[in-house]
């Protein structure tokens, strides 16, 4: 007996939500910063996009080892969106020898250099997303002097130093369609929680009457174009 229609769409929403659920883990199980409930709001902003704006085009500036990644092809994937993951792969001034958030074991022996590239990779191909998330591997300001892609979604969590922060600000966000949204990812109003690029930005942002507030989780601001 062929199922009914309402036993089909069941059955296809249990899959999808099987899907999502195995993205969730597996951005969990990353090596990254961004804490869990933050990346599910990251992944709901997305998934608003990619359901308004049908087909879309997303992309996240700095990627490091796939987590935020992750979270965003899992909305990319579900919406039929496809994300570009823009990063050099080398660390932002915080990951580098001799500060907090270095990791000795992300640095490529034959070069002396953080390298987080095949950690990226490998997230990607066992979270079978190759097919909705595009690498590219590059300098920022380089890379947006060159777009002409209508972005539905941009999310910036690059370099926190004052030049890179900047650069990615006036670099991507022109390209933010109207109705399209922007996440910025270590916002943090208070300077004892963390740098001050990434919270100046986001006040540009709404500064500049083009964005407005669309949701906030930790230090993760959404914003939506106007």
């Amino acid at each position: 007996m062929r199922p009914t229609d309402q036993e089909a769409s069941a059955e296809a929403d249990a899959t999808r939500t099987a899907r999502r659920d195995d993205l969730v883990v597996r951005a969990r199980a990353t090596t990254g910063f961004m804490p869990d409930d933050e990346g599910m709001a990251l992944y709901e902003a997305a998934r608003r996009a990619g359901r308004e704006h049908p087909g879309g085009t997303f992309l996240e500036v700095g990627a490091w080892c796939g987590k935020s990644t992750t979270y965003l092809g899992a909305a990319a994937e579900e919406t039929g969106a496809v994300l570009f993951s823009l990063d050099h792969h080398h660390g932002s001034e915080e990951n580098q020898v001799g500060w907090d958030h270095h990791d000795a074991h992300l640095v490529d022996r034959s070069t002396g250099r953080i390298d987080t590239l095949p950690h990226w990779r490998r997230a990607m191909i066992e979270a079978d997303l190759e097919a909705c998330v595009v690498g590219i591997v590059g300098d920022s300001p380089t890379v947006s002097s060159r777009w002409t892609i209508p972005l539905s979604f941009c999310f910036i969590d690059g370099g926190h130093g004052e030049d890179p922060a900047w650069a990615d600000y006036r670099g991507w966000t022109p390209h933010v369609i109207a109705g399209g949204w922007l996440a910025i990812h270590d916002v943090f109003p208070d300077p004892a929680d963390g740098g001050r690029p990434p919270f100046d930005i986001w006040q540009a942002a709404l500064g500049s009457g083009k964005f407005v507030e669309d949701g906030d989780c930790g230090s993760l601001r959404v914003l939506r174009r106007v």
